[in-house]
């Protein structure tokens, strides 16, 4: 699912516009992004946890050339489904 199947979901869940469904999707997304930059992370009870995790500078090869280089650290995010979106997918 991408994100406009995801609007048209939403839409249809609601039973409103594509405009209404279109804002209530992008402020989710807001948040979620927000809540993982300022709290380093967002809990969902049964879908899951969005963590930030963090990577050491570390030494690597550039595989067009095989120099060697030097990688900076960074941060990423890591998600971590909950039990019941778990059992929902192995159903």
């Amino acid at each position: 699912m991408n994100k406009s199947e995801l609007i048209e979901a939403v839409q249809k869940a609601l039973d409103g516009t594509r405009a209404d469904a279109e804002r209530a999707v992008d402020a989710v997304i807001t948040a979620i992004e927000q809540g993982i930059i300022k709290k380093k992370g967002v809990s969902l009870v049964g879908f899951g946890n969005f963590t930030v995790t963090s990577r050491a500078a570390r030494d690597g090869i550039n595989p067009a050339t095989g120099a060697k280089i030097k990688i900076k650290a960074s941060k990423g995010v890591k998600f971590k489904a909950g039990t019941a979106l778990k059992k929902a997918v192995n159903k």
